[in-house]
């Protein structure tokens, strides 16, 4: 079982205090915080290996190149991938995605194409989309939501067509914490001939990923959101796929022999990931991964629905507030809430007060927010170090919230 009480003993920042009190760390669907064993697997790299890779004929090159190149292997086993060279390296999902519509969406995606994503997705898996089926002359369409938050999977069915060359979905919502069927949906797509995306920025981290049952074609992800340091993003893409799809930037390393007019570009995964990489954090992650692995995932979601049922029972004890949550059975660890009469700006700000984070605004689902009509939320969202503690302190606060404002 997880001990979170142990587990906040491996992130130096929880020791953080402010008035007396510890930090409590509720934005997780944000960004986590990072275990000393990940901060040293940086400080390890600076130290004593930093070069770059793939190219130095000397010791500490081509020791950075084998640990680059094993966070690679760590990571394809991480999502089952066939083969390493599935696997891609950049800055984030946001980056994985935009990839993939600037090179498999401008040479695939045709004037009245269809493109399908959903009712809530985060803007990182909606503007892409949009701005390429704009330029193509493509169209546009969204899986809705039912009344209880969660995707309306028979109208999906409906949307589907010989039409339709893309599903773009996110694989838990940052906001409702709804999670999709993610594999029900790629075998509806498959079955009309379209190629599917994953959005797993909010769902690496809590949930086993096998992108070969799955069966998608992208797959999208981040460090950050699961331990890891920020700035490295991963996109999985199928072997066959990737040696169809242009360079998404051109220079060094994504290149076998260049002329005065002419290149022959590298094989996947090099062919995209031009120039240095971000090789220190890279390394990292791959400590982020062995760390989660080590947990299990089959702990961190006893962990995760435990501390969730805890939160939600205590925080439906409050009167003044509304939760925005789709059934249990349905829910990631994200709670949204709104407080009748007060911002959830002003919520976030009374919290911190206590040293409790927390989220709270639009979270980058703009026509979410409208089709709730909502102006704003606030939002916890747990982790393996979060515990009943936590929420304890947190719903004290809102408390407090609740007589400052009233």
């Amino acid at each position: 079982m997880i001990d979170p009480a142990q587990i906040k003993k491996d992130f130096p920042i929880l020791n953080r205090e402010k008035n007396g009190k510890t930090l409590v760390y509720l934005d997780n669907a944000s960004t986590t915080q990072k275990p000393k064993q990940v901060i040293e697997a940086i400080t390890n790299f600076y130290e004593n290996t930093n070069a770059n890779i793939h190219r130095g004929i000397y010791d500490i090159s081509e020791e950075a190149t084998a640990l680059y190149e094993g966070a690679r292997e760590t990571t394809q086993k991480f999502i089952n991938a066939a083969s390493k060279s599935e696997i891609i390296f950049t800055r984030n999902t946001t980056e994985s995605i935009n990839l993939v519509a600037y090179t498999w969406g401008e040479k695939n995606v045709q004037k009245g194409d269809e493109i399908i994503v959903s009712m809530i997705e985060h803007h990182s898996n909606l503007l892409p989309w949009q701005f390429l089926a704009k330029k193509k002359g493509a169209h546009l369409k969204f899986i809705p939501i039912k009344d209880d938050l969660t995707l309306d999977i028979e109208e999906y069915k409906k949307l589907l067509s010989e039409k339709t060359k893309l599903v773009a979905i996110t694989g838990m919502s940052n906001v409702l914490g709804t999670i999709a069927p993610i594999e029900e949906i790629t075998n509806l797509a498959k079955e009309h001939g379209a190629h599917v995306l994953i959005d797993a920025a909010q769902t690496a981290a809590h949930q086993q990923i096998d992108v070969q049952k799955i069966n998608c074609d992208f797959l999208a992800f981040s460090s950050h959101k699961m331990l890891g340091p920020t700035g490295v993003g991963v996109l999985y893409a199928r072997q066959s796929i990737l040696k169809k799809m242009p360079p998404f930037l051109y220079g060094g390393s994504m290149i076998a022999a260049v002329e005065l007019d002419s290149a022959e570009f590298a094989k996947p995964p090099q062919k995209f990931e031009a120039g240095t990489s971000n090789i220190a954090d890279v390394v990292a992650f791959k400590s982020a991964l062995d760390y989660i692995t080590d947990l299990t995932f089959n702990e961190i979601q006893k962990h995760e629905k435990e501390l969730y049922k805890y939160a939600i029972s205590e925080l439906s004890k409050i009167e003044d507030i509304k939760l925005v949550t789709p059934p249990e059975d349905q829910a990631g660890p994200v709670i949204t809430f709104t407080i009748k009469g007060i911002h959830p700006h002003d919520i976030a700000e009374a919290l911190n007060s206590e040293n409790i984070a927390i989220r709270a605004g639009k979270h980058c689902t703009d026509p979410l927010h409208k089709h709730l009509g909502l102006i704003a939320t606030a939002r916890i969202s747990l982790y393996v170090y979060n515990d009943k503690q936590d929420i304890d302190r947190t719903v004290e606060a809102l408390k407090k919230c609740i007589k400052i404002f009233a």
